[in-house]
């Protein structure tokens, strides 16, 4: 068994697929002709969108959409950079929304945290050990 998708439920696909390129420069693998399913070059383990659409047909007694949510799901995307404070102010410029600047954890990896415009929430983070 490996971990081989991660998929976020979002209002629009495209539109969560663009802000990721823009914010992250993450690369577009794919968007499906009917807009309900895209995915990202991530490395081994793919980062997708699916719509609320398809959520609401796959789990037909329903789900907690992040953007429906006015505080952050219990469940990250984490990014790995070495540059974690640039790569925070691109998404803030980008259009996230800080939810707490970059620090220094006790062990010596930096980390960020930042809301997208889908309610997805991501951690920008640097290696750990690095």
């Amino acid at each position: 068994m490996k971990l081989g998708y991660t998929i976020v439920y979002v209002p629009h696909v495209a539109e969560s697929l663009a802000f990721f390129e823009r914010a992250f420069g993450l690369s577009r693998r794919f968007l499906h002709e009917s807009g309900d399913y895209g995915e990202l070059e991530t490395g081994e383990t793919t980062l997708a969108f699916a719509s609320l659409e398809l959520g609401h047909a796959n789990f037909p007694a329903g789900f907690v959409a992040a953007s429906e949510s006015s505080k952050p799901l219990g469940v990250e995307i984490a990014l790995v950079t070495p540059s974690v404070a640039q790569a925070h102010a691109k998404a803030l410029a980008a259009g996230a929304t800080e939810l707490k600047e970059p620090e220094t954890k006790p062990w010596g990896q930096v980390v960020s945290y930042v809301r997208c415009p889908d309610g997805t929430l991501v951690e920008i983070c640097s290696p750990v050990g690095g």
